[in-house]
């Protein structure tokens, strides 16, 4: 059976060996033979851990925590930090996509976004006391930059504050009282730390904190009756006269550009995550096509379902094409001895290939949900749950339409966003 099909009730057999999988024009083949074996044991993994019950963890909106120390066993985290290409890193989200999404959004949201914000702006010593625990996911993080008025307009926007008191630390030192709220913090009800963002109310910049999740004045909500991304534990996160020790102020964050380091890097990672969702419906809907009995024959044998499948494939395969090109562009980026970076993928090319992808998403899922006809719209075929998700993805990290107008910026030299 292909990675990532869940078995339909009464469905009577597999895949035939000889049909090609979704990855039809092979860009696996240029991982090395380490990374295919590697990518190889995540689809172990998820076959066995997360496949038969992504289902039930979704309509019940509950978090698997007890899947955290078999996840981190895979060694995984921040893969580029593990001698992994760019290449491998976004298969690795687009494959756990390609099983659940949620537990790829729980993975982004931590390892993406809080771990690499540690290794980007984390001081040495930030490092030492928070790197290995979350790394291992004996803790977790999450990342608190949405607000409930400021979504796409946060960098100017930004209504949470921070203010810093001489001397005001239990120790005698330095601390800063935060306040304001945060909205759609993934993780947001269970993580152990929070990289919370600020404005500085003395001069206006923006700032960093790590904000342990358990200190006085922080509150956490649950956001319920979600469509989408069911699993993952979204929250709103309220901050009132919260003081953070200077030790926990990110040493390397001082503007809204080091935000923007973050965020092009996990943009990518749900773009690749819109390569995953394809991959997984065309799985589904092909699997349903070549089972399913109407008129006396298989789905598969009228025209006009082998014309939505070759659809769909065309989408995934071009989406996974844009994105191995903008990997092969984050193979030549680095950081001088100033501390400046230099090439890599550009922030207009990372938003074009997460608005391109999005919606080449959103026509596949919705073909794919066609082709299963009643039977797309439960959970119990897998293709409902795949064409709800897809819409979390077409707008976190992003809207389509801010992707687009970025995009558009870039090749009119004029902006349409302000």
């Amino acid at each position: 059976m292909a990675a990532g099909v869940e078995r339909s009730p009464g469905s009577p057999g597999s895949l035939p060996d000889s049909l090609p999988g979704a990855d039809f024009f092979d860009f696996e083949s240029l991982l090395s033979v380490q990374e295919q074996r590697k990518l190889n044991e995540l689809r172990e993994f998820l076959a066995t851990e997360i496949a038969p019950y992504a289902k039930d963890w979704w309509d019940k909106a509950e978090f698997p925590a007890h899947i955290l120390p078999k996840l981190a066993a895979l060694r995984l985290s921040t893969p580029t930090h593990r001698g992994y290409s760019n290449l491998f890193a976004g298969l690795v989200i687009a494959e756990m996509t390609r099983v659940d999404t949620s537990i790829a959004t729980f993975f982004m949201v931590h390892h993406d976004l809080f771990i690499e914000a540690l290794y980007e702006f984390g001081s040495k010593e930030q490092q030492d006391r928070y790197l290995d625990d979350a790394s291992n996911l004996r803790t977790t993080g999450a990342f608190a930059l949405t607000e409930p008025d400021h979504g796409s307009d946060v960098a100017g926007g930004m209504q949470t504050m921070a203010r810093r008191v001489v001397g005001g630390a239990d120790d005698g030192g330095d601390c800063w009282v935060l306040n304001g709220a945060k909205r759609w913090i993934g993780n947001g009800t269970f993580c152990d730390h929070v990289l919370v963002w600020a404005r500085d109310e003395a001069d206006g910049a923006i700032r960093g904190f790590i904000v342990d999740a358990t200190l006085p004045g922080v509150t956490r909500t649950k956001i319920e009756n979600k469509i989408a991304l069911r699993t993952v534990q979204n929250a709103d996160i309220g901050l009132k006269d919260v003081r953070i020790a200077e030790a926990d102020r990110f040493a390397g964050i001082n503007s809204f550009a080091d935000t923007n380091h973050l965020l092009r890097g996990s943009r990518l990672m749900v773009a690749w995550q819109a390569v995953g969702q394809q991959l997984a419906a065309f799985d589904v809907a092909r699997q349903y096509a070549l089972e399913r009995q109407q008129f006396g024959r298989p789905l598969a044998k009228f025209q006009l379902i082998q014309q939505q499948l070759v659809d769909m494939l065309g989408n995934a395969v071009a989406s996974m094409g844009m994105m191995v090109r903008i990997a092969q562009l984050q193979e030549d980026m680095y950081t001088d001895s100033k501390g400046v970076r230099h090439g890599g993928a550009q922030m207009a090319q990372v938003a074009l290939a997460k608005s391109y992808c999005s919606a080449r998403m959103r026509e596949t899922v919705a073909m794919g949900r066609s082709i299963l006809g009643g039977n797309g719209i439960v959970t119990d075929y897998k293709m409902a749950k795949i064409f709800a998700d897809a819409e979390a993805i077409y707008t976190y990290e992003g809207s389509f339409e801010i992707n687009s107008l970025i995009v558009g910026r870039a090749v009119t030299g004029v902006s349409a966003i302000v």
